[in-house]
């Protein structure tokens, strides 16, 4: 039977170049490896998103942390939480209430691949954080 992962693992939609940029940006600043990934279409990211929730075509980057589901601006302050400086200051935003956070997050879902477009190919991460991917062998095997 699946367990939740050992580490606060972020699900994204690998299908979308914001999505993939917003992976490579929290890899570069993560500087204690707290994060692991997976995307939303791998086996991987749907095994571990449903040991915590039950959702129908999620359109959001999630965090799952201790068990719990964060979704849309919620995972995006978590995750900015775990990074290194200065990205924990945003941290502010938490008292700004979540319909008006989530008001922008779904603004910016909505728009991101007329505006960041598709990628041609599946990313993959450089050969040091693969390892970091819960869905490497999936990665790997498309390209």
């Amino acid at each position: 039977m699946p367990t939740a992962p050992e580490h606060p693992l972020i699900l994204f939609d690998g299908d979308c170049n914001l999505c993939n940029g917003s992976v490579q940006f929290v890899l570069k600043r993560d500087a204690k490896a707290t994060f692991q990934f997976a995307s939303l279409q791998s086996e991987a990211g749907r095994g571990a998103l449903a040991l915590v929730a039950s959702l129908d075509q999620p359109d959001s980057i999630m965090l799952i942390r201790a068990g719990k589901l964060h979704i849309k601006s919620s995972a995006a302050l978590g995750i900015a939480r775990g990074l290194r400086w200065p990205w924990p200051l945003l941290s502010v935003f938490w008292l700004v209430p979540s319909r008006l956070r989530d008001f922008v997050y779904d603004w910016i879902a909505r728009n991101r691949i007329r505006w960041f477009g598709k990628p041609e190919h599946c990313w993959l991460p450089q050969p040091e954080f693969l390892g970091r991917f819960l869905d490497a062998a999936e990665r790997t095997k498309a390209t």
